[in-house]
C-alpha cells in the first residue's frame, strides 16, 4: 500500500511552490507584464489545455517580451485550436503499447509506468496532453498486476517512471514504488523522466536524495531542457547536488519552431548542459499531437541543424536527432 508521512520543511517548500503556480491567463499576463490585448486569445486555448507554470520558471522569462523562448513553451495560443489531419490524440501509440492500465511496453528489456497525470508545468507541445490518465493509473488496483508482470518478464532490466511527471508524487510514494521494483532481481535500472527539477529546483530535496541514494538500482534521471535560459543559478546548484549523489543525468529536448530551432541556441544548450554535468541525449522531432502543429520543424531543416551542430561540437555533445514512430521497436534516428 502507498502510504503518507508528515511533510518536512523541504517537502513543504516544493509543495507550496507547486500550489502557488500560475493557473489562469490574466495572472500570467500580469506577472510577466504582457499586453492585456493578448487575453482573449489565450483564454480560448486555456480552455482546451489549462495553463500551469511555477513562478520559479516564470522568473527566468523576460518580462514584457511575448517572444521569449521560455514563455512560448507555456503560453496558450489560438493556433492550438487548428485541426490537422496529420496530427492525432495519441501520436506515439501509447494505448496500443499498454499491457496493463498504466504499464506500457514498446521496446525490448524495459517497461514504462505512467504514474500520474500531474505535472509542474503544462508545456503547450505536450504529446500526452490528450492522454486519459484516469484510465491508465498503475497506482490504483493495477499496481499488484504491474509488479507481477515485471517480475514474470525475465528479459526486463529497466523500469521507466513517467507521467505526467513522476516527481509530482511525494517521495514517500516514490520510495515505496522504488522498493517494490527493487525487490525484482532482474531489474537493474530505474529511469525517471522529469521536468520537475527544472520547473521547481526545490523538488530535489533530502527525501528524494535519501531514497535514490539508498536504492540498489542504478538511478538515471532524464531531464527535459529545451533552452539554455532554463538553467539559472538555482537550477545549476540543484544539478550539482544530483551529480554529488551519483545520479546519472541525461537531457532530452524537443525541437520547437521559434524556440530552439537555430544553430546558436542548440550550441549554447549543449555547452551549458555539459558545464552542469548533464549529457545531451535526444533531440526529438515534434510528436504530432493535435493542437501543436505550430511548433513543428521541417525534417530537412532539423537534419541541417544537426549537421551544422556536428561541425561545432565534439560528438558527445551532439544529441541524437530522433522521432518516435508507433509500432517501431526503438526510437528512429533521423540522421
Amino acid at each position: 500500500m502507498i502510504h503518507s508521512i508528515t511533510l518536512n520543511n523541504e517537502t513543504k517548500r516544493w509543495k507550496k511552490e507547486q500550489n502557488d503556480s500560475i493557473r489562469d491567463p490574466r495572472s500570467l499576463l500580469n506577472y510577466l507584464k504582457l499586453p492585456e490585448s493578448m487575453l482573449s486569445e489565450i483564454e480560448l486555448a486555456h480552455k482546451l489545455f489549462p495553463i500551469r507554470v511555477t513562478k520559479s520558471y516564470l522568473s527566468r522569462i523576460e518580462k514584457n517580451n511575448p517572444f521569449d523562448p521560455l514563455l512560448l513553451q507555456v503560453l496558450p495560443s489560438l493556433k492550438e485550436l487548428d485541426q490537422n489531419d496529420n496530427y492525432s490524440s495519441d501520436p506515439v501509440g501509447d494505448k496500443a503499447a499498454e499491457i496493463i492500465p498504466g504499464l506500457l511496453q514498446k521496446y525490448h528489456g524495459r517497461v514504462l509506468l505512467t504514474l500520474t497525470g500531474a505535472c509542474g508545468v503544462h508545456c503547450r507541445y505536450c504529446f500526452r496532453r490528450h492522454f486519459d490518465y484516469r484510465a491508465s493509473n498503475p497506482l490504483s488496483t493495477n499496481w499488484h498486476k504491474c509488479i507481477e508482470y515485471i517480475n514474470q518478464e525475465k528479459q526486463l532490466f529497466e523500469v521507466i517512471l513517467s507521467g505526467g511527471d513522476p516527481l509530482s508524487l511525494s517521495d514517500d510514494k516514490l520510495s515505496t514504488i522504488a522498493s517494490d521494483i527493487e525487490s525484482i532481481p532482474h531489474i537493474e535500472l530505474l529511469r525517471i523522466h522529469s521536468r520537475q527539477p527544472i520547473i521547481s529546483p526545490s523538488r530535489i530535496n533530502k527525501e528524494f536524495l535519501k531514497w535514490t541514494t539508498n536504492s540498489r538500482l542504478k538511478i538515471i534521471l532524464v531531464l527535459h531542457i529545451n533552452h539554455s535560459n532554463e538553467i539559472d543559478e538555482q537550477v545549476s546548484d540543484m544539478l550539482y547536488t544530483l551529480n554529488n549523489h551519483n545520479i546519472q543525468l541525461l537531457n532530452q529536448s524537443v525541437l520547437l519552431s521559434g524556440i530552439n530551432d537555430d544553430l546558436d541556441t542548440l550550441h549554447q544548450l549543449s555547452r551549458k548542459l555539459i558545464q552542469n554535468n548533464v549529457l545531451p541525449y535526444y533531440l526529438h522531432l515534434l510528436d504530432k499531437t493535435q493542437g501543436v502543429s505550430h511548433f513543428d520543424v521541417n525534417k530537412e531543416r532539423a537534419k541541417k541543424l544537426i549537421t551544422d551542430l556536428q561541425s561545432r561540437l565534439p560528438g558527445y555533445l551532439v544529441p541524437k536527432l530522433v522521432e518516435e514512430i508507433p509500432g517501431e521497436t526503438h526510437k528512429t534516428n533521423v540522421i
